[in-house]
C-alpha cells in the first residue's frame, strides 16, 4: 500500500475575499480631505479667535453691503438735517437735548450735534464708504504687488536690480507724510484749484495713491519667492518641455504663491482703514458730508467734551473692525503656514 498524500501539499485557492483582505497599498478613504486647502480650513476652525473675528468681519461686510436697505427699513438717511425740521432734537446750544446724545427708540445712536443728523444711519454709510475704498486699495495693491514682484524675480539681471532699487524708495519713505503730500498733487491733475473736488475723485484719488505707496512690501515678498522657485526642478522641467514664460508663471509659480498673497492681503487691509480714516481726518480725504469713519471722528474730537456718545460709535467700531481683521490675518497666517506660529 502506498502511503497517503500529506494533507499540506494540497494547493491553495485564492478566493476573492482573500484579495480584498489583502495588504495591497491602496488610496486612503478620505485623501481628498488631506488636501493643503482642507488642513488649512480644519486648522483655522479649531482657532476659536480666528472663527469669531471672522464672524465680526463677515458681521461688518454685511453691514456695509446692505447699508441702503437698513436705511430705509429705519426711515433715515445719513444727509437729512433733522434738527432744521425738529428744533426740539437740539438744545440752545446745538447738542442733543435728549440724554446719551439723544438716544431714543427714534434715533437709535442720537444725532449729531450742530446739524441734526441722524448718527446710526450715518455710521452705516461710513462703514460701507470706508471698507469699499479699503478693499479697493488692497485689490489694486495686491495686483500691482503680484505683477512686479513675480516679473522681477523671474526675469531677474537688470530688471531686478531696478524693482529692487525703486522698492527701496518707496519703503523708504514716510508713508503717512507722502500720502498728505500727494493727494492734492493728485487731485490738481483732474481738477483746477478754484473747483469742487467731485466724492468720487476723492474715493478714485484715495485708491491710487494707498496703491502706489502700497504694493512695494508684498512686491519683495513674491520677488524674495520666485527667485528661490525658480530654481526648483518643476521649473526647470517645464522649461525643458518648452513650456512659454506665461505658462510658467501661472501654471507653476503663481500657485506656490497663493499663500504669502494671501497673508499679506488680510494683513494690508486693516491698514488701509485705518490710513483711509486717517487722511479723512486730516482733511485730505473725503470730507464732510460725506459718511466716512474718519469723517465722523473728526467731527466727534470737536465736541466730545460735551458729546461724547458721537465720537464713541465711529471709534469703537472701526477699533473692533481692525482688532477682527487683524487677528483674523493672523489665524490665516497660522492655518495656511502652521511652522510660522509660535
Amino acid at each position: 500500500m502506498t502511503p497517503p498524500t500529506p494533507a499540506a501539499a494540497a494547493p491553495l485557492e485564492v478566493t476573492d475575499d482573500s484579495v480584498a483582505t489583502s495588504p495591497t497599498p491602496t488610496t486612503p478613504q478620505g485623501s481628498e480631505s488631506r488636501s493643503p486647502g482642507r488642513l488649512a480650513w480644519k486648522r483655522f476652525k479649531r482657532d476659536r479667535a480666528g472663527v469669531i473675528s471672522a464672524c465680526i468681519v463677515i458681521f461688518f461686510f454685511v453691514i456695509a453691503l446692505a447699508a441702503p436697505l437698513i436705511a430705509k427699513l429705519y426711515g433715515k438717511d445719513p444727509y437729512t438735517t433733522y434738527a432744521s425740521q425738529r428744533p426740539e432734537l437740539l438744545d440752545a446750544f446745538a447738542y442733543p437735548a435728549g440724554p446719551n446724545g439723544g438716544i431714543s427708540s427714534e434715533f437709535w445712536f442720537g444725532v449729531e450735534p450742530q446739524l441734526g443728523r441722524d448718527v446710526f444711519t450715518f455710521l452705516l454709510y461710513a462703514i460701507r464708504n470706508s471698507l469699499g475704498i479699503a478693499v479697493a486699495a488692497t485689490l489694486a495693491t495686491a495686483l500691482l504687488g503680484i505683477v512686479i514682484g513675480i516679473t522681477a524675480g523671474y526675469l531677474g539681471g537688470k530688471t531686478d536690480y531696478l524693482v529692487g532699487r525703486v522698492i527701496d524708495i518707496l519703503l523708504s519713505f514716510p508713508s503717512t507724510l507722502f500720502f498728505i503730500a500727494f493727494m492734492p498733487v493728485v487731485y490738481g491733475v483732474f481738477v483746477a484749484p478754484d473747483e469742487n473736488i467731485p466724492t468720487g475723485l476723492r474715493a478714485a484719488a484715495l485708491i491710487i495713491v494707498l496703491s502706489g505707496f502700497g504694493w512695494a512690501s508684498l512686491a519683495r515678498l513674491l520677488r524674495g519667492q520666485v527667485l528661490a522657485l525658480r530654481e526648483r526642478e518643476f521649473v526647470e522641467a517645464a522649461k525643458v518641455t518648452g513650456a512659454s514664460p506665461g505658462r510658467i508663471v501661472f501654471k507653476e509659480l503663481l500657485p506656490n504663491l497663493w499663500t504669502p498673497i494671501i497673508i499679506q492681503s488680510t494683513l494690508m487691509l486693516p491698514a488701509f482703514v485705518t490710513a483711509e480714516a486717517g487722511l479723512a481726518f486730516l482733511g485730505v480725504g473725503m470730507i464732510d458730508p460725506t459718511p466716512d469713519w474718519g469723517v465722523m471722528i473728526q467731527r466727534g474730537a470737536q465736541f466730545y467734551t460735551e458729546d461724547l456718545a458721537f465720537m464713541l460709535f465711529p471709534g469703537v467700531s472701526m477699533v473692533i473692525f481692525v482688532l477682527a481683521f487683524n487677528l483674523l490675518g493672523d489665524s490665516v497666517r497660522d492655518a495656511l503656514d502652521p511652522k510660522s506660529k509660535r
